[in-house]
């Protein structure tokens, strides 16, 4: 595997090829905090719709209209710049009164609703993500997409990090690699540096294991994610209660995020997770001595509530949801070239 556009697909060569995100309309993404707001307390907590816009930015601009420090702003996660996104906002107001969001000076963002929260909403605090996705010029097999679609509801998708972990052309694996050459970065970029070097990686073992067909299925000394955790275990026997499990979605198969410490895979599992770390030895090594702990991201990647229809001969929508950390991207490119 040579970039992040080549790797391997689970259901073959795609058998559209469409235009996605002409317009920000058709890239809709909306928030699933997964727990209610306290109604109370000196955080207002903030639902805003933005367009063509920066997270970040947005952040800076709701503190600069609040007049606190950006600081004292938080939200859940990065949402793509062009598209249309909602998601949730905390100001740490400490006393001080709401201003009138409504009048918040950006016509390409709203503040929708304001209530209050006892606490700072921190970065991965979602369950997930609904997304609708609009493609257009759509061309190709559709009888044959409708295969693919179908086997996506039974099988997921593979879990790879979406291209814009990496980004522009693929530049950060490169720039990780000059960082651990010596090349000095600030703080913030050596973050998003280290999580591409991580990434690079895993993409690579599953890369590997879609090729084989096994990127769904247990191989000798797997290690389990539970579905919607960061909990991991094994290696244990694959036996009848694993099997059940596995098929229905309550636990997945596993690869790494690279860290210091040994790797819990062993097996067959381990041995690939040894040669993938070995062919990318110098990002491996330089996850180690920035101190990374070893962690387990899920393989599969099963779509919830995955539905689709024709709006026109050429326009095909897509709504489905996905749990935090995972890409739209990476269930369309199953479908579309």
């Amino acid at each position: 595997m040579t970039s992040e556009s080549e790797l391997p697909r689970a259901y073959g060569p795609p058998p559209l090829t469409a235009e996605l995100r002409r317009t920000p309309e058709d890239f809709r993404v909306e928030e699933i905090l997964g727990y209610e707001a306290d109604g109370d307390g000196e955080h207002a907590l903030l639902w805003v719709e933005k367009r063509e816009a920066n997270t970040d930015w947005v952040a800076r601009e709701l503190a600069r209209f609040a007049n606190v420090s950006p600081v004292n702003v938080g939200y859940a996660g990065l949402k793509d710049r062009h598209a249309v996104t909602r998601q949730a906002f905390t100001v740490q107001l400490a006393g001080k009164p709401d201003p009138d969001w409504a009048t918040f000076p950006h016509s390409e963002v709203k503040v929708l609703a304001s209530t209050r929260h006892k606490r700072k909403l921190k970065r991965g605090a979602l369950r997930g993500n609904r997304f609708v996705l609009v493609l257009r010029d759509v061309r190709g097999d559709r009888a044959h997409a409708e295969q693919v679609l179908q086997s996506i509801v039974t099988r997921g998708v593979p879990n790879y990090f979406g291209e814009q972990r990496f980004g522009r052309e693929g530049g950060n694996v490169a720039q990780a690699r000059a960082m651990f050459a010596g090349r000095r970065v600030d703080r913030d970029k050596r973050s998003i540096l280290l999580s591409a070097a991580r990434s690079h990686i895993f993409n690579s073992v599953l890369a590997a294991r879609v090729e084989r067909d096994v990127w769904d299925k247990p191989l000798d000394g797997e290690i389990w994610s539970l579905a919607g955790s960061r909990s991991w275990f094994g290696p244990e026997p694959f036996d009848d209660v694993l099997a059940a499990r596995l098929a229905q979605g309550d636990i997945h198969p596993s690869g790494p995020l690279w860290g210091q410490g040994e790797s819990p895979a062993a097996g067959a599992v381990g041995e690939l997770e040894r040669e993938v770390s070995a062919a990318f030895s110098d990002l491996a090594d330089g996850l180690v001595a920035a101190r990374m702990d070893q962690e387990r991201r899920p393989l599969r990647l099963l779509p919830k509530e995955l539905r689709w229809r024709w709006l026109d001969d050429e326009t095909l929508e897509l709504g489905f949801e996905l749990p935090a950390g995972a890409y739209a991207t990476v269930v369309a490119r199953e479908l579309i070239a």
